[in-house]
């Protein structure tokens, strides 16, 4: 019974870190993608911990077009280490193909979901006067802005009053639903 216990830990463990970096890795890919404040300490702290192996596989990976490829790359292999890791601990042997298949799919659903989270704590923070001086609202301004502009565009004025986060949740709400989710069912399936 105490080896239930300790693979039960082990899982937990593989789970949250290597998530918690997947998580560091995805925030620095997609403040670069949106061109978010660079200088906040947010930002400086995400690039700090996150450019030791991203610092050695730009020697390899290069950035195409403005795309941090190695970010990419980085993330795709910490996700499918993290998905194979627990297939292994179950007792499962996964397929490689099916790992990366899921692999990719997690990652986009985690892109989606620190989306809605950042404009969700982004309108909250507008309710609060005080917030508008923080470096995280700032920060959570320069990151989501990129989305919600586009979105302003197509509603027409209302007095002041911003639906433009509804407009992205609907759309990133679709996207989970239209794309991320046949990728994950395709992916568990293949493993």
């Amino acid at each position: 019974m105490t080896g239930g216990y300790f693979s039960d830990a082990a899982l937990f463990l593989i789970d949250t870190v290597i998530g918690l970096y997947t998580l560091i890795i995805l925030l620095r890919f997609l403040f670069q993608l949106t061109r978010a404040d660079f200088y906040n300490p947010v930002s400086q702290f995400i690039v700090k911990v996150s450019n030791p192996p991203l610092a050695y596989l730009r020697r390899v990976v290069p950035s195409v077009r403005g795309i941090d490829f190695a970010a990419v790359v980085l993330l795709v292999v910490l996700e499918s280490l993290r998905l194979g890791l627990k297939e292994l601990m179950i007792g499962h042997t996964p397929h490689l193909a099916g790992v990366l298949m899921l692999g990719i799919a997690e990652i986009l659903k985690l892109a989606v979901y620190v989306f809605v989270f950042s404009i969700f704590a982004r309108a909250l923070l507008s309710w609060v006067s005080k917030g508008h001086h923080h470096p995280l609202a700032h920060l959570l301004g320069s990151f989501t802005e990129p989305l919600l502009m586009p979105a302003r565009r197509l509603l027409p004025t209302t007095g002041g009053l911003d639906l433009s986060p509804i407009i992205v949740f609907i759309a990133l709400m679709l996207l989970l639903k239209l794309l991320v989710q046949p990728l994950l069912d395709l992916g568990r399936v293949m493993i």
